[in-house]
């Protein structure tokens, strides 16, 4: 598959020309959303990753699971593009990570969302609209429907500046909504939330991943991930030590002891578990 290097031009086997409109409705070109081959970063002494590599399709809900300073975090941002890995490779729908056209699918959340205090909700979805070149005339109806799924439509008028912590996290979900895109990366997006905030991003997920979006889940919290992932990934020191269906990689356990046994268990069980 060649790409030209800029869009809208695109060559598949040398013969078809694709439209950006036409390259997001021909996804079955395509074999997997993120490919990442032997990715490896440091920082100084430290390995933060190591040979990292993975594979996420298509509709797949993904958790990337892992105590702090797992590689996680260095991982997101390496496939942001946001820091360079120090060697392997990254692709997004086939396109090499460095290359900006790769980050035009995707809406990313970060764990504490923040933008300037003096806008309101609905000015701030509108601005991320325009920010992921969302149709003027869908605009508004994309922003009612994020408000309504996250239990917020009261706030639209109100200020960011006298929004909770949660409100806060609640607004940066919405913005995946309205943007729309096919592959949404949240990291921690349970943070700040009651149980009622956390069963809407947990339905909100099923939801955009039963249309077919996928989505990258970067969090702490093992029991609400069991309840609604597909995959699991499980790194520790930059490691994976356990990928795959989510059935197969607890074999039996809950995942918070799986979990547990992969990161504090024997020598005999430290090894990567790929299934």
């Amino acid at each position: 598959m060649e790409f030209s290097h800029t869009w809208p031009l695109m060559k598949i086997k040398g013969q078809e020309v694709l439209t950006q409109k036409q390259f997001s409705k021909n996804k079955d070109f395509y074999m997997s959303v993120i490919n990442v081959e032997n990715v490896s970063k440091s920082y100084r002494d430290q390995k933060a990753l190591s040979d990292f590599s993975l594979t996420v399709e298509h509709g797949d809900v993904v958790a990337l699971l892992g105590p702090n300073g797992a590689g996680k975090t260095t991982f997101v941002k390496c496939m942001l593009n946001l820091i360079s890995a120090d060697s392997g490779n990254i692709s997004i729908y086939d396109i090499d990570s460095n290359d900006p056209m790769s980050r035009s699918r995707l809406v990313y959340l970060p764990e504490k969302f923040t933008f300037y205090s003096y806008f309101t909700v609905e000015e701030t979805l509108k601005f991320f609209a325009e920010f992921h070149q969302v149709e003027k005339s869908l605009v508004k109806e994309r922003i009612q429907e994020a408000l309504g799924k996250l239990s917020i439509g009261e706030l639209g008028k109100k200020k960011l500046s006298e929004l909770s912590k949660g409100q806060m996290q609640r607004v940066g979900l919405c913005i995946a909504i309205v943007a729309d895109k096919d592959l949404i990366i949240l990291d921690e997006p349970f943070s700040g939330l009651d149980p009622i905030g956390i069963k809407d991003v947990k339905d909100i997920c099923l939801e955009l991943s039963s249309k077919g979006k996928t989505i990258l889940i970067n969090s702490h919290i093992l029991s609400e991930v069991e309840k609604f992932a597909k995959k699991v990934i499980i790194l520790n020191h930059g490691q994976v030590k356990a990928q795959g269906p989510i059935d197969e990689v607890r074999g039996g356990m809950s995942l918070e002891d799986r979990f547990y046994t992969l990161i504090k268990g024997t020598k005999e069980e430290s090894g990567e578990v790929h299934v």
